[in-house]
């Protein structure tokens, strides 16, 4: 059994695979990250291996207190992936990305497709049908661009994201409701007009924190998983292994 371990900028989700099945979702944070393993390792006394992707705090001296029958694999730029990687500076490219690229070569080996986790950040990235990864782009998330507006401004108000759906805004509450989730939706829905007017076969996956707020106000067809980085790790652990 495997533990895929996804260490993010503002929490840590943590999965339980049996092969390709994933048995159980854990998410929790860098205080209380030994013990939730603990408790998994409790709960679940086959897991054999750990899969680590971080773009956050944690490194590998977080780990010297599990016992040394568990292999743990912490995903570096060194890895054997199964893409083939375009990107001018590979060395800078978040450990994260190559991950979802991963996930989405294997998933999907002859299509064009975009992958797009919406969380702290917004990431998107290209990966031909060839499974050649070219790049992408960087911009911010929903609850980032909230916080920009408050904390780089005088009078305008820290909110949270809104279910209502609010186009012209009558206050400026409902303005800044717009102005980041629309904002958000055109640029997404810009992407993906962009990308598709250039290749066919095409599929866009959506994953991340924001995945359900966003699937349901998109107009273009996605798939919506929200899991699909810890997916991603445990694919690129039993491709490595096949190797």
């Amino acid at each position: 059994m495997l533990l895929a371990i996804d260490v993010g900028n503002t929490r840590i989700k943590c999965a339980v695979f049996k092969e390709d099945t994933l048995l159980e979702l854990y998410i929790t944070n860098e205080n209380s990250f030994r013990n939730n393993i603990e408790k998994i390792l409790s709960d679940y006394p086959k897991i054999s291996v750990f899969m680590v992707a971080s773009v956050g705090k944690l490194s590998k001296n977080d780990f010297l207190w599990v016992k040394k029958s568990i292999k743990i694999y912490f995903v570096t730029h060194s890895a054997d992936f199964p893409f083939s990687n375009t990107y001018k500076t590979p060395e800078t490219l978040g450990i994260d990305r190559m991950i979802l690229a991963s996930g989405a070569s294997l998933k999907y080996p002859n299509h064009n497709k975009l992958i797009i986790d919406a969380g702290t950040a917004i990431t998107y990235d290209f990966v031909d049908k060839n499974n050649c990864y070219f790049g992408g782009a960087i911009s911010a998330g929903i609850n980032l661009r909230y916080k920009a507006l408050n904390t780089y401004t005088v009078k305008l108000p820290l909110l949270e994201k809104s279910e209502e759906e609010i186009f012209i805004g009558k206050n400026t509450a409902e303005s800044i409701h717009s102005g980041v989730i629309n904002g958000v939706l055109f640029e997404i829905e810009g992407f993906i007009k962009e990308l598709k007017s250039q290749y066919d076969n095409f599929i866009i996956i959506l994953t991340g924190g924001d995945t359900d707020f966003l699937a349901k106000r998109l107009k273009s067809t996605i798939f919506a998983n929200q899991n699909f980085l810890l997916e991603s790790l445990n694919d690129l652990y039993q491709y490595q292994k096949r190797k």
